[in-house]
């Protein structure tokens, strides 16, 4: 009889606990094939994982340092970015830098796990490009509860970090005139008529990320 094969370890990484938690629930379904080891800002993996799961919720992802931190660090035996941007420029910057999978988060979960176990054979796995739909089920987003939407809450949380309308519109590429209509309707499902009330209202409903998640990553454990 041969021997059953071991699950594969995988290490989730954002700077939101909520998104974090989304992803795990998905793939505890699935503990027979994979183990989750959750970064956490209080209790911080310090064994090596098979697979790095980089969540790009909300992340200037013009700025690939965060990806690069991850691929360089020795724990990290494999880096998989998990997005619904697939703008040519990031996938291409990212497989430049040693990622390798970057997955949509439109996949339904089963499809996830296998595409993750095919990065953990050996292979490179990128999805297709997909269209703008609803992400996979079981996720979760800062904002969710109060009627955002996935896009919405990516928006708001760049606003509450200090992002101006244009910056907004580069991190997502998103068009001015869009992220304009975006934040109109942010304000209008919580309530503000300010950017400076929206901002208030992110920091108190856990829009401001704890950047010490990624800082763990760097140089090691």
């Amino acid at each position: 009889m041969p021997a059953p094969q071991q699950p594969f370890t995988v290490a989730l990484v954002d700077d939101y606990d909520v998104v974090v938690m989304g992803v795990a629930k998905i793939l505890d379904e699935y503990r027979d094939r994979v183990v989750v080891a959750e970064i956490d800002t209080n209790e911080p993996v310090s064994e090596a994982v098979d697979i790095v799961l980089y969540d790009a919720f909300a992340q200037p992802e013009s700025d690939h340092e965060q990806i690069g931190e991850l691929v360089r660090n020795p724990c990290a035996r494999k880096v998989v970015v998990f997005t619904w941007n697939f703008q040519p420029d990031l996938v291409a910057s990212a497989r430049e830098q040693g990622v390798r999978g970057y997955l949509s988060k439109a996949l339904p979960a089963r499809e996830l796990v296998a595409a993750l176990e095919a990065v953990h054979a050996g292979e490179v796995v990128v999805s297709e490009v997909p269209g703008r739909v609803r992400p996979a089920n079981g996720l979760d987003w800062p904002g969710r509860g109060e009627g955002l939407t996935d896009r919405e809450s990516e928006i708001l949380a760049l606003i509450t970090q200090g992002l101006s309308n244009a910056d907004v519109a580069a991190h997502t590429y998103l068009s001015p005139n869009t992220v304009k209509s975006y934040i109109r309707s942010v304000y209008r499902k919580i309530g503000a008529e300010s950017r400076t009330q929206a901002v208030l209202w992110g920091v108190n409903h856990g829009f401001v990320p704890d950047h010490r998640r990624i800082d763990h990553w760097r140089g090691g454990p």
